[in-house]
């Protein structure tokens, strides 16, 4: 009856979402969603700094500029200049959440049929967006340091790929889903690369702050002033949402002018604004200095949850997964040695009250069945410990009897 976008025709929802209508399943410990732990959340903080925030009440109900209230782009260029990053009020552009940057970043600069490269296994929303773009997404593998930056150079210079790459998108450091970490080394290969080819590092950055062991590795943004030619090639996402709240939805890119100016025209056809109520709340938290006093504890939590799951895995099914552990974020990636299918396996987990994410959510091609993402953030230490358990019991009536 209707006529479609052809991209809409037999559009598909986000696999993870999917999965929610289980979370109301009584006695359900999910390893599924990449939410942060609510019980984790600056209450107080946040209560303060919407009190501060209160005090410009008429201001922050009223439309704000595209780019973002002055107050909060000023506490981000400081948040990125703390992190290694130098970086103006000027440079940003605040929006509703990172996952709204990069959509605003392939209206202005992907058209059907052009070439984006992602690494893979790859966060599924990212592979939507490209695929509503009618984008020819073309996949890098990943090991366990990330993105496989020799096979992205020899990928370049084959010159097989139908048209020059615009755009390559990664996650660099604690990786959904893999968690894993680019090398320094490999960063400095990919800025080089992407230098001399002329396409841009799209670097979403939404757990960088949330490392629990090892060496702080400099973003790939930061990074860039030591590889000559590379910083305009570069648009580097991050958020508040894992580190502060979700709810508030604030999120921003640093970019390039040209690709700044053309994502706020894009911007004002979408929403005008992003909220002028929540970002002041998020510029007062910032300016109170309590991120700094929060994200510590933050960070302890997670890096016990992390270890209770790892160590869980290794006490009741090593024979079973194999995986890496991570140095920060809030992902394991693993895989299960018998070869089943992670998504029938699923099925047997939800009737055992447990779930995960199977890995097929996360790949284009060339997918790996026996792949699954588990999420530690936000279960308790005891229901990690019970979910490990209750995922022996369930590969074990998977398997059968021997």
């Amino acid at each position: 009856m209707f006529k479609f976008n052809s991209a809409f025709e037999a559009p598909t929802g986000s696999p993870i979402r999917e999965l929610f209508k289980y979370l109301a399943q009584p006695g359900m410990i999910s390893f599924a969603g990449g939410y942060p732990a609510s019980d984790l959340f600056d209450r107080e903080g946040l209560d303060a700094a919407a009190a501060r925030a209160s005090q410009q009440i008429t201001q922050c109900l009223q439309y704000g500029p595209t780019d973002g209230l002055a107050i909060l782009k000023e506490q981000l260029a400081s948040l990125m200049t703390r992190r290694g990053a130098q970086c103006a009020p000027h440079d940003l552009l605040v929006t509703t959440g990172s996952q709204q940057g990069f959509d605003l970043l392939l209206r202005v600069m992907v058209a059907p049929g052009d070439v984006v490269l992602v690494e893979q296994p790859a966060y599924p929303a990212t592979l939507q967006a490209l695929k509503l773009q009618q984008a020819d997404v073309v996949t890098v593998p990943v090991d366990q340091h990330g993105l496989d930056v020799a096979a992205l150079a020899a990928l370049l210079e084959a010159g097989t790929l139908r048209a020059a790459p615009k755009l390559l998108y990664t996650v660099p450091t604690f990786a959904n889903p893999t968690g894993a970490t680019l090398s320094l080394e490999r960063r400095t290969a990919l800025l080089k690369l992407a230098a001399r080819y002329r396409f841009v590092v799209v670097e979403d950055d939404p757990y960088g702050d949330l490392r629990f062991s090892g060496a702080a590795l400099p973003s790939l943004l930061a990074l860039s002033d030591q590889v000559p030619g590379s910083r305009d090639w570069v648009v580097h996402f991050s958020s508040l949402s894992k580190i502060v709240a979700p709810g508030l939805r604030v999120g921003w890119m640093v970019a390039h002018a040209e690709i700044l100016r053309r994502c706020v025209v894009a911007k004002q056809t979408v929403d005008l604004c992003s909220s002028p109520w929540t970002q002041a709340i998020a510029a007062a938290y910032l300016a109170s200095g309590a991120l700094e006093r929060h994200l510590p504890g933050i960070v302890d939590a997670y890096g016990v949850k992390c270890r209770a799951l790892c160590d869980a895995l290794d006490a009741h099914m090593a024979h079973s997964i194999a995986f890496h552990r991570p140095a920060g974020g809030m992902f394991v990636w693993a895989r299960l040695k018998s070869g089943h299918n992670a998504s029938d396996y699923l099925r047997a987990c939800i009737e055992h009250n447990v779930m995960f994410v199977p890995g097929v959510a996360f790949y284009k091609d060339n997918i790996d069945a026996a792949a699954l993402r588990l999420s530690f953030a936000a279960p308790g230490v005891a229901d990690i410990e019970t979910g490990v358990r209750r995922m022996q019991v369930a590969l074990e009536s998977l398997s059968g009897p021997g």
